[in-house]
């Protein structure tokens, strides 16, 4: 009885967290809403007036396909880089690996105000300032932990008896990467790519060091319409943006979820099969 209590007084008060947490970033959603000049909750009447600013205003639109298109590259090196990283870290046998490991996740530590300054000083001198090489490079470098984090997780779990039979059996270490490794770690991967995806669309810190007239990013420009003038329009992004996040984990944890029963599908009818024989 006192286990039950316990344990429906923990799921009570991570409820209460959650919810405490969630509440804040859910008003968002009806001040977006608001037909108001000024960011107000609750909304006096309903109108999808900055929905349609936002998309007739070029600067939002020019801003968010920016912030879309480095947001994909970072992915997408991140997850290369990450995915070499992991291997190299869990299956190979490499001198100096906690100090490797530590430079590989130090962006998780140093505050993004150094890094963005340090990246402003560099690539000032590189003329990489306002280009979507110097964002895709920094985000990258941001990115990167998130990937390594996920994948690890992924290989530790993965029987490295399976990859030996696939390797006696003929098959080069490549293609027991793609058709044996990869499709067992790939929920890792694409959850490391997912966070890399997102970091990079949301990372405002150091975009502010490298933005300029050329070239301003999504979360730049919601800021500057935070910043230098009450704009509700930001509540109207803010909004599309927290639903791609939650529709992007929901199909996420789904997919996840469709692997987990499929291979106990798989599981079951093994053992069945080897019973009957």
């Amino acid at each position: 009885m006192t286990k039950i209590l316990t344990r429906a007084g923990l799921a009570i008060l991570a409820a209460l967290i959650g919810v405490y947490l969630i509440l804040p970033v859910l008003i968002v959603v009806p001040m977006s809403f608001s037909d108001s000049s000024f960011l107000t909750f609750p909304p006096g009447e309903l109108s999808l007036r900055w929905f349609r600013n936002l998309v007739e205003d070029p600067v939002w639109i020019g801003s968010a396909l920016a912030s879309l298109k480095v947001a994909l590259l970072s992915a997408v090196s991140s997850v290369v880089l990450g995915v070499l990283a992991s291997l190299a870290l869990v299956r190979g046998r490499m001198p100096f690996r906690n100090t490797i490991i530590a430079i590989l996740l130090a962006p998780l530590i140093v505050p993004y105000v150094i890094i963005g300054l340090a990246s402003y000083i560099v690539f000032l001198q590189l003329g990489l300032t306002q280009t979507t090489l110097g964002f895709v490079l920094v985000h990258t470098c941001l990115a990167v932990p998130y990937v390594v984090i996920n994948v690890v997780a992924g290989l530790v779990s993965v029987d490295r008896r399976v990859e030996m039979a696939a390797m006696s059996l003929g098959a080069g270490p490549v293609t027991t990467f793609f058709q044996v490794t990869l499709p067992l770690i790939l929920p890792s991967v694409l959850s490391g790519g997912l966070f890399a995806f997102f970091i990079s669309w949301d990372e405002v810190v150091t975009a502010i060091f490298l933005s300029g007239p050329e070239l301003t990013t999504l979360p730049v420009q919601m800021w500057s319409g935070i910043r230098v003038q009450i704009d509700p329009t930001v509540a109207a992004i803010s909004t599309i943006v927290m639903l791609v996040i939650f529709g992007s984990f929901i199909v996420l944890g789904l997919t996840r979820l469709i692997r987990q029963l499929a291979h106990r599908r798989s599981a079951t009818n093994s053992s069945a099969t080897n019973t009957g024989a």
